[in-house]
């Protein structure tokens, strides 16, 4: 039957939106102070940042994927010292997944959210200031509820990019059943074996679905936002 999940195919569905939900959680508070930085200050070296967090859009995801590899894995520059002070490590787990998919969704989210606080009126902003409001309050009590439509379609771009990342998590974790093989390495697992078409299908179906529903709740929560302005 079409609808027969596989163990495999299940696993790696679940490790799937395991992997996307963490990265999207880990990385929006990140990707929401950054998005403000951006939009609303003016700083030494801001282009360089600004084109240091958008690479992941213009390189090969291999790229960043061996750039992660060189970098966090047990004998690399940073995750030696992870590995020897805490006993932690990247290489080879879902945990470097969720590293690899925090990276190339991030740009996205920026960009979203970037747009969100560009457009709102800074003389509100001001006007908040005259009021007595701290920084930090106008930050918590306009900035965020008035760019809310914004951090909902950057983190549910953010979860698509990495519900589908496959170049940088398959070089950086490889494709390990049950650890670090999500929908694409397994569709690609499939499409290599034979009589995997059947399977690949199924995987691909769930793929769309997910996607949808995502778009789908992004949609109705902008909507919803709407009514309260």
């Amino acid at each position: 039957m079409f609808f027969s999940f596989t163990s495999q195919e299940l696993n790696a569905i679940f490790l799937s939106l395991k992997i996307a939900s963490v990265a999207i959680l880990l990385a929006l508070p990140f990707a929401i102070a950054v998005a403000w930085l951006l939009a609303r200050k003016n700083f030494w070296g801001k282009n360089l940042l600004n084109g240091i967090i958008h690479l992941p859009l213009v390189l090969p995801p291999v790229v960043i994927g061996y750039l992660l590899l060189v970098l966090m894995a047990k004998k690399g520059a940073i995750g030696q010292l992870l590995w020897q002070w805490f006993g932690f490590s990247f290489s080879f787990s879902w945990r470097g997944a969720v590293l690899a998919s925090m990276v190339m969704a991030f740009p996205l989210m920026v960009r979203a959210i970037r747009l969100s606080f560009e457009n709102i009126d800074p003389k509100l902003e001001q006007a908040a200031r005259t009021l007595g409001a701290s920084p930090l309050k106008v930050f918590f009590t306009l900035n965020l509820p008035l760019s809310f439509v914004g951090i909902v379609s950057g983190a549910v771009l953010g979860f698509a990019r990495s519900l589908g990342e496959f170049g940088a998590t398959i070089t950086f974790v490889s494709n390990i059943p049950n650890e670090t093989q999500t929908i694409p390495a397994a569709l690609y697992t499939f499409i290599e074996t034979p009589d995997g078409e059947l399977a690949a299908a199924r995987l691909c179906l769930v793929a769309i679905v997910i996607s949808l529903i995502a778009l789908f709740c992004s949609e109705w929560l902008a909507q919803k936002q709407q009514k309260y302005k």
